[in-house]
């Protein structure tokens, strides 16, 4: 099977419509899709629904996507950072189905296994738990959540193999994982791509069966909060 696209316009040109659930993979800034999310832009898609930890920075990653108001609904579980993002939901033009992070990540995680729901402690007694059916197991209150199963993921590798074996570079593995797992098509886009053989099967994090199209391209390394301290006189 083809995997390899000249652009991230390309790899997804014939799958995007209207009304899409969407996976993407990063945190902040880090490991964050953006060739894909620039990609979605151009196309003009709308009504999307965005499953993601976060929604980027104002202008930046899918802050992009909120700035054309092609997002419909955001599954999230940090809300801050982005300016826009608070706007349009406080103003109700973004619906918000806020998790808590460990169960956004186990939510795409069981969609991508095959698991149709799973039973958590987490938010059990909050807003989180309104209108969820609830369980008792030992004496102990847990909530039913659903598995998310994505009509595309779209995620950011470090390095993969023409095979689509991708490695992530440290803390930017993040999301992308289980957000991959759970699309029904993953477009992976990646900095360097080398010959199928070439990676150590040890070191792979994501097999190649996860991912049916892969890009590879430069990305802009933004620093989301920089801070620093004033240099001291001598």
């Amino acid at each position: 099977m083809k995997k390899l696209y000249p652009s991230a316009d390309a790899a997804l040109a014939d799958v995007l419509q209207d009304g899409l659930l969407i996976a993407a993979g990063g945190f902040g800034l880090c490991g964050i899709p953006e060739l894909a999310i620039e990609a979605i832009r151009k196309s003009g898609v709308k009504d999307l629904t965005v499953a993601s930890n976060n929604a980027g920075v104002d202008h930046f990653g899918l802050g992009v996507l909120l700035d054309s108001r092609q997002i419909r609904k955001m599954i999230s579980s940090y809300v801050g950072e982005n300016a826009e993002f608070m706007r349009q939901y406080l103003a109700g033009e973004l619906e918000l189905e806020f998790n808590p992070q460990g169960t956004l990540a186990e939510r795409m995680r069981a969609g991508g296994a095959g698991i149709p729901g799973f039973y958590t402690k987490t938010g059990v007694g909050t807003v989180i738990a309104e209108g969820k059916e609830h369980k008792d197991f030992d004496g102990e209150t847990y909530i039913l959540e659903r598995g998310i199963v994505a009509d595309i993921a779209i995620v950011k590798g470090w390095k993969a193999d023409e095979s689509g074996n991708v490695i992530f570079r440290k803390t930017a593995r993040n999301f992308n994982v289980p957000a991959a797992k759970c699309g029904r098509i993953c477009v992976c886009e990646v900095e360097e791509i080398v010959p199928t053989g070439s990676l150590d099967p040890d070191a792979i994090h994501l097999p190649g069966i996860y991912v049916h199209r892969l890009v590879q391209g430069a990305h802009e390394k933004r620093i989301e909060q920089r801070t620093t301290r004033k240099k001291e006189a001598v």
